[in-house]
């Protein structure tokens, strides 16, 4: 699929390959070995389209300054038939490309081609990735912690479909365990209480505390009376979890649909107790000789790979930690399932499970590498200028529901990408329901919006978007047309670098910078009532405009409202 930025860099990197070959035949240069030249886009506009600084990179193999490596490198250079128009030397050394605009009107005619498709590349080659993200503890709602890995997680997963991957997302449900039994001793002690009174049993110190506890209680009496209250305390936690579970389940479930989320796999952490993975994979451990017994418990030996301490795998009572069956699971994800890398999004409470995970991987006898971890940063919530940690509708913490309910789907998916997964996110509820061009979501929307209402408009008067083959697209020339041109042609190197970083903020930020770039040109060229020609490459660059914006708040899950 097409990517004319990439395009342009294996241009640029041909162009001075072949100059250093032709400066070596001439004896100009030495000898240089050079696999690959780095082709970076300048942050200031000045400096050109793109930048190498191949001249200092080869200045100690050269045996000459910099700048004198660059000018033989321009001097030898020959970018007939490339988008080059020209080349300067800057500073030091840097070699600066300045492009005409045949790659601007070559990229508008890729997006009406590709229209829908416009962005789709294909980095990956259909590699199996795997993105594991959410995972919440399926013993209460959703909380935000939830709620922006939810959104960080499907819009990675989305981008590296996108970018030619074969992406499976997962769900990891953690119903073994430690919680799991919190969660049985907390449905026993208010079971007995609505039976035989609050004084009856004292509730657990360490339990869930939450109204849907009472709730699925008071649903159970209502369905099976008291048929529990004779039977061993074992088996009535055994009952009433088994009750719970996948109601709770189910409702975290529902939740993501609402919040556009659907996961592909929904892998249940008991089943690696039942199908006998968690065992199989101890034994592996102690068989590579990479467990030892300390003060009655097994431990993993993670300094073998690096950590700076073991980990217990089996506690002193003969039960499994949480971390053994990580193992298991990510066993599970690359030698059973073949995922050739995986993903886990992991708030920044867990960062200290990073290392010790990959020291488990490798462990396992796979590569490390393969496994990427995403840490994100903590939510504060903030309505009338202070600090919410209260829903308006329940008056109890926020949860993603309540969420949803307040903003709607758009503005808290569009929000949760707006910063990049490392840094802490402070989410303006009254702003995510503002419409004005102050909420970036309703700017983004409104530019879409505005572009349908135009679009409809001519086309009540007759005129319709002509074919982009018999339209003289190079007519557009005027400073707004160029700068939006230049963010549309972006587009597929965008999703090459969310890709490549993981960072769905880039997105968020890049359609931004479309509707600004849109509006600029709104307010500076008329389209109804110019000029035939003009008037039909201008049509030309507002419905890629709408393409484009479409396409990325598709891939954000957001939707790309006709009117507003």
């Amino acid at each position: 699929m097409a990517n004319i930025v990439e395009n342009i860099r294996q241009q640029i990197n041909k162009v001075v390959k072949n100059s250093i070959s032709k400066a070596v035949e001439k004896e100009e240069l030495p000898e240089l070995k050079i696999e690959e030249i780095t082709v970076e886009a300048p942050k200031e506009k000045s400096h050109g389209d793109f930048s190498t600084n191949i001249a200092m990179q080869t200045a100690r193999i050269a045996k000459k300054a910099p700048r004198q490596i660059a000018e033989i490198i321009v001097n030898n250079m020959d970018f007939k038939s490339t988008y080059i128009e020209k080349v300067e030397i800057a500073g030091p050394g840097f070699i600066n490309f300045y492009l005409n605009n045949d790659w601007l009107y070559d990229s508008l005619r890729d997006i009406q081609r590709l229209r829908e498709e416009y962005g789709r590349i294909d980095v990956g080659g259909g590699q199996k990735v795997m993105v594991e993200f959410v995972s919440a503890n399926p013993t209460g709602p959703l909380h935000m912690g939830n709620a922006r890995g939810g959104a960080l997680g499907d819009c990675i997963a989305s981008v590296l479909e996108r970018a030619g991957y074969d992406v499976t997302r997962e769900f990891y449900v953690n119903d073994a365990g430690n919680q799991i039994e919190k969660f049985g001793a907390s449905l026993e002690a208010r079971y007995l209480q609505l039976i035989k009174g609050e004084d009856a049993v004292e509730f657990p110190e360490d339990g869930y505390h939450g109204e849907d506890i009472i709730e699925h209680m008071k649903n159970y009496i209502e369905e099976h009376g008291d048929k529990l209250i004779d039977v061993d305390s074992s088996e009535r936690r055994k009952v009433l979890v088994e009750y719970a579970l996948p109601k709770n389940i189910e409702r975290i479930r529902k939740a993501l649909e609402e919040y556009g989320v659907k996961f592909d796999v929904w892998f249940s952490e008991q089943s690696l107790y039942d199908s006998g993975e968690i065992e199989e994979t101890l034994e592996y451990l102690k068989e590579k000789g990479y467990t030892k017994e300390e003060q009655g418990a097994l431990w993993f030996k993670a300094t073998l790979f690096g950590a700076e301490k073991d980990d217990v795998i089996v506690r002193n009572n003969g039960v499994p930690t949480y971390f053994l069956a990580d193992i298991a699971y990510h066993r599970n994800k690359f030698l059973k399932r073949k995922f050739d890398r995986v993903i886990n999004l992991l708030g920044a409470d867990h960062h200290g499970h990073v290392f010790r995970m990959k020291c488990g991987v490798e462990a396992l006898g796979i590569n490390p590498d393969k496994l990427d971890f995403v840490i994100f940063q903590l939510v504060r919530l903030y309505r009338n200028g202070e600090i919410a940690r209260m829903s308006k509708r329940t008056g109890k913490a926020i949860s993603l529901t309540d969420l949803l309910e307040e903003v709607g789907r758009d503005a808290a998916r569009f929000f949760f990408n707006t910063k990049a997964s490392g840094n802490h996110l402070d989410f303006d509820l009254d702003l995510a329901v503002k419409k004005s061009n102050e909420n970036p979501v309703f700017y983004v929307q409104y530019a879409h919006a505005r572009i349908c209402s135009m679009l409809k408009l001519l086309e009540s008067d007759g005129i319709k978007v002509p074919n982009v083959d018999i339209a003289n697209v190079c007519l557009l020339d005027k400073e707004e047309e160029i700068e939006l041109l230049r963010r549309l042609a972006q587009y597929p190197e965008e999703i090459r670098l969310t890709a490549e970083t993981l960072e769905p903020s880039r997105l968020t930020r890049y359609v931004l910078d479309v509707a600004a770039a849109f509006h600029s040109f709104y307010n500076a060229c008329r389209v109804r009532g110019e000029e035939g020609e003009i008037m039909k490459a201008r049509l030309i660059l507002v419905e890629s405009t709408k393409i484009v914006i479409k396409n990325v708040l598709e891939l954000l899950s957001i939707n790309a409202p006709e009117k507003m």
